[in-house]
Formats: structure tokens, C-alpha cells, sequence
């Protein structure tokens, strides 16, 4: 009996071996296509709506609606047929798709990932693809270049300019009547005026007066960014707005918090730590900043990485008569954070500076890059004009350099005179250098991608961290603030000079991934750590 007990034992062992051995094999042969879909972290987009009316819960049942009839439109501009998704047969690629919005990868330079699929076209879907470069410059219409045209063929082939308005007619004519909908919902002033001038703007392709009272909404606990907006997908010619929602709660007591900081830039404008010369500009004191929880995403926004702050709108005549407008997204940013930069931290730092990355310093850190855009110059001081006109090609990743580091300057200045008291400046530091660790997976192609390279290559040459034997970053918080102080002064100095051949020489020698942060990021890699957040979203999620 005893014998028998043992084989039965046996027996067992070697089957939960033998279970537990096939787990493993299942869990090593998931596919590429599979592990890039698990890239995108899934958060659930919600918020506390128990403070809203019953009026504006129904008004984020419109907008939902509305926000899914953009996505749609999106499709149509980033890809066409949405259907045509359905024809990929492997899961994992079509659900890869559906976060691409289409078959191209956006955080790996739009190469495509599925069989049957060439390369996507520069201009989306806004050209003609077989359209040269010779039949646009000879088509003699005033509205080729609008941001709400697009270029199509008539029967005859010629080229033809055809209005939004015109080419999503169908879908615009559900807008317009979810719009008047939403109007009558609407209690607040503001917000009902804005909502009216967006529906007449969806009408007309003329979105000046909505944007305009997009700025003077300042009350509504709802905000309703909606609308073709950004040019990003638009890689020809950079001419063409692309459809995107985002539906927003505002959280009163984070935006209060905020909203006295504004106040105090003229003096940390005089403060900053460069000569004279260049710090005579005032910097202006009416910038919008507010902070909200977003509970939906829809199409251009939702495409690939998803931002965390928004800074709009982009039409200059705007920006002239009311300025800009700064909503960062607590809640996206709270997944970012949880997702992504915390386990890198944990995979790259030292155990004892574990405790200094904290979402304060991380959401200080992001909000004040905004706002850092404000502070500096913004002409020359040596008769080459704007700066932007000065540095060219150079102004945009130096400008991204200048907000990043102007922001760690702010938080740590505000936090030295008593204003910021939830993080130390040893927690900003901290925050700053995980932070750049996280955002510069994406690449150093871009703007943002350089400057974040720019930083961290100069804190690593002014020793601001060491890798100790174990690869782990150690912070030196003296060195950081010395750094920081000295790379404002930089910066400022080749902005203020518009030193074009210098920022010039410094970017392409330092705005690099070098071997041994490739090698940091390759450890990353391999701790599977998600890249980017995906979101469920809508009604269900809501509660609604």
C-alpha cells in the first residue's frame, strides 16, 4: 500500500513537472507580433463622476459618440478602409493594426508589419499616392495647402481640391446633429459657445471663432477637444489636419494648485542663471493652465504613442489675440508613470534613489516643460531676428531642450522658495533623469528625441550619474543642480546668439544614443516593459 502511495506520488510530480514544463514552452513561443501588441500597456480610462450633473453625464454620451465618428474619420485620412483589417488573419497583427491605425508600426518609423502591405504613403490619404511632386506645384488652386482640403482625381484624372466639408459629408452631417444636441445639454456659458462655433466650424472648415472660444472657456468642469488639428500624419507636405477627440474632467483642486504659478514667471525669469543680456524678455502671465482626468481618446491622438499634455490651439492668429491653452492629463500621465517609468527605474537605479521617483515630481516635471516654453528668449540679441529664424532646422530640438531643462529649473526653483512642498529637489532630479530614460526609447529622430539626448548626454559628462558595478544609475544631486544650472546657461546663450553653426556641431556630436546607454535601453528592453498605454474606454467603462 505504502509502495503504491509513492508511485501514485510520483506520478503526480512528474506530471506538475511535465505541466509546468509546457507552461514555460507556451509562454516562450509567444509570437513577435504578440509581444509588440504587449508593448502598449491596457489602462482603463476612467474618473470620479459624481460631482457632474445629470446634464453633463449625457453631454459625455455625445461626445462619445461624436469622438467615435472622429476616430472613424482618422481612418479614413491615416489609411482608408478600415474593413480592410478583417483580412489579416493573425490575431495579434490585426490587433497590432488597430493600435497603429493601420499596418505600419508609428513607434518604429512606420515600416510595415503585415504580409500584403507596402509602404505607407507619405501623405496618408490626403494625396493621390501616384501624385509627383510636378502635378502638385502645377495644380493653381489657393486651397491646395489648406489645413482642411484634400487632393483627389476627377474622372478625367486631373487633380481636384475638395473640402472636408465635402469629402466626409456623411459622417459631418451625424456630427452636426450630435452637436446640437450637445449645445441644448450644455449648461455651462462658456462651453455652450464653444460647442457652437465647433459645429459651425465642422460645417465650414473655418475653425477661427471656435478656437477663439475654445480660450475663453474657463469654467466648464467638461472640455471637448475636437476637430482636425495636428498636421503629424500628414508626412509629405505637413499640410493636412488630422481628425482627434479628446473628452476631459477638469480636477478643480490640481488646477488650482497650478494656476498661481503663472504669476510668479516674471521673476523666475529674472532669476535664471545666465548673463544679463539675456533675460530681458518678460514672459507673459495669462497662460491657461489646467489640469483634467481623460476618459476618451479617438483618432490621430490614439495613434501609436499617446501624449500627456496638451498645448493648443496652433493657429497663430490664436495664439496672437488670446494665447494658448495647457491641459495636462493627470490620469494618462498616472499610467505612464505606474506602467512604464517606475519599472524602469526599478531596472536601472540604484536601490537607495529608488524612493526619490515619485508622479509629483514626474507630473511637475511634464506640466512645467510646458510652461517652460514661455521662459527664455525668444529673439536674438545680436540682430539675426527670432530665434526660430536664427537656428533653423536646429530651433526645434533646441527649443524641446530648452522647455525640458527650464522645467527641472522651475520645479526645483519653486520648490527652494516654499511654493511646490509634495517633492524635494532631489526627487525632481531623480524623476527628470528616469524620465528621459523612458521617453527616449522612442528614438532620437525627432526634435524630442534630440533634445532628450542633449540632456542626458551632458548630465553624464558633468557627472551627474554614475553606473556603479552592477549597471545601476547613481545620482549626484550637487552635480545635478550645477549641471542644470550650466546647461540653462548653454542653451540660453546659443538661442540668444542664434549660434546656428554651434547648435549645429553640439546636435549632431551629442543629441546621440551612445553604446552604453544603448546598452541600459537594451536591458529595458528585455525586462519587458511596456513602450506606450492603450486605453479601454467609453460608456461601460465610465459607469454610464
Amino acid at each position: 500500500m505504502k509502495k503504491l502511495m509513492y508511485i501514485c506520488l510520483a506520478i503526480c510530480i512528474l506530471g506538475f513537472a511535465s505541466c509546468q514544463k509546457k507552461e514555460t514552452k507556451k509562454e516562450e513561443t509567444k509570437s513577435p507580433m504578440q509581444e509588440k501588441v504587449d508593448e502598449f500597456a491596457m489602462v482603463q480610462l476612467q474618473t470620479d463622476l459624481s460631482h457632474l450633473s445629470a446634464n453633463e453625464k449625457e453631454l459625455i454620451r455625445v461626445f462619445l459618440e461624436i469622438g467615435q465618428i472622429m476616430d472613424d474619420l482618422f481612418w479614413k485620412q491615416a489609411y482608408g478602409n478600415k474593413a480592410d483589417m478583417d483580412t489579416i488573419s493573425d490575431e495579434a497583427t490585426r490587433e497590432f493594426a488597430m493600435i497603429n491605425y493601420g499596418p505600419w508600426e508609428r513607434l518604429d518609423g512606420m515600416k510595415p508589419f503585415a504580409a500584403g502591405f507596402g509602404e505607407k504613403p507619405q501623405g496618408a490619404n490626403f494625396y493621390p499616392i501616384d501624385m509627383t511632386d510636378k502635378e502638385y506645384n502645377d495644380l493653381k488652386d489657393k486651397n491646395k495647402d489648406n489645413l482642411y482640403t484634400i487632393i483627389s482625381r476627377d474622372n478625367e484624372g486631373k487633380l481636384v481640391v475638395k473640402w472636408y466639408k465635402e469629402e466626409y459629408k456623411e459622417e459631418l452631417a451625424k456630427v452636426d446633429a450630435l452637436m446640437e444636441k450637445a449645445i441644448t445639454l450644455a449648461e455651462d456659458k462658456g462651453l455652450k459657445t464653444y460647442l457652437t462655433e465647433r459645429r459651425k466650424a465642422f460645417q465650414t472648415d473655418d475653425y477661427f471663432a471656435s478656437d477663439m472660444a475654445w480660450m475663453d472657456m474657463k469654467e466648464s468642469k467638461l472640455d471637448f477637444v475636437v476637430g482636425p488639428i495636428e498636421n503629424y500624419e500628414d508626412r509629405r507636405f505637413g499640410s493636412k489636419a488630422a481628425y482627434e477627440a479628446f473628452i476631459l474632467v477638469k480636477d478643480d483642486k490640481w488646477s488650482k494648485d497650478l494656476a498661481k504659478f503663472t504669476a510668479m514667471l516674471p521673476q523666475l525669469q529674472k532669476e535664471l542663471p545666465v548673463e544679463a543680456k539675456f533675460k530681458k524678455e518678460i514672459p507673459g502671465t495669462d497662460s491657461d493652465l489646467n489640469v483634467y482626468d481623460v476618459i476618451f481618446y479617438g483618432g490621430d491622438c490614439n495613434a501609436g504613442s499617446k501624449t500627456i499634455a496638451i498645448n493648443l490651439p496652433n493657429d497663430e492668429k490664436v495664439q496672437l489675440k488670446k494665447g494658448a491653452r495647457r491641459l495636462q492629463l493627470k490620469n494618462a500621465m498616472k499610467a505612464k508613470f505606474d506602467k512604464i517609468l517606475m519599472p524602469i527605474a526599478n531596472e536601472i537605479m540604484v536601490k537607495e534613489q529608488l524612493g526619490n521617483i515619485k508622479f509629483d515630481a514626474f507630473f511637475s516635471n511634464v506640466t512645467f516643460h510646458e510652461v517652460a516654453h514661455g521662459l527664455g528668449i525668444k529673439n536674438t540679441i545680436n540682430g539675426k531676428g527670432s530665434v526660430r529664424k536664427a537656428l533653423g532646422n536646429q530651433y526645434s530640438a533646441w527649443e524641446e531642450a530648452k522647455a525640458d531643462i527650464l522645467g527641472l529649473y522651475m520645479v526645483t526653483s519653486l520648490i527652494e522658495k516654499g511654493e511646490i512642498t509634495n517633492i524635494t529637489q532631489e526627487d525632481a532630479y531623480a524623476t527628470f533623469i528616469a524620465g528621459i530614460l523612458r521617453s527616449v526609447r522612442f528614438g532620437a529622430a525627432s526634435a524630442h528625441g534630440k533634445a532628450n539626448m542633449m540632456c542626458f548626454n551632458y548630465f553624464e559628462d558633468n557627472g551627474v550619474f554614475v553606473r556603479n558595478s552592477e549597471g545601476k544609475y547613481v545620482i549626484d544631486f550637487a552635480k545635478a543642480k550645477q549641471a542644470m544650472d550650466s546647461w540653462v546657461a548653454l542653451i540660453i546663450k546659443v538661442e540668444g546668439e542664434g549660434d546656428i553653426n554651434y547648435a549645429t556641431n553640439y546636435n549632431n556630436e551629442n543629441g546621440v544614443i551612445r553604446p552604453a546607454l544603448q546598452k541600459d535601453l537594451d536591458k529595458i528592453n528585455g525586462a519587458n516593459i511596456p513602450k506606450d498605454i492603450r486605453f479601454e474606454q467609453g460608456k461601460k467603462v465610465l459607469g454610464l
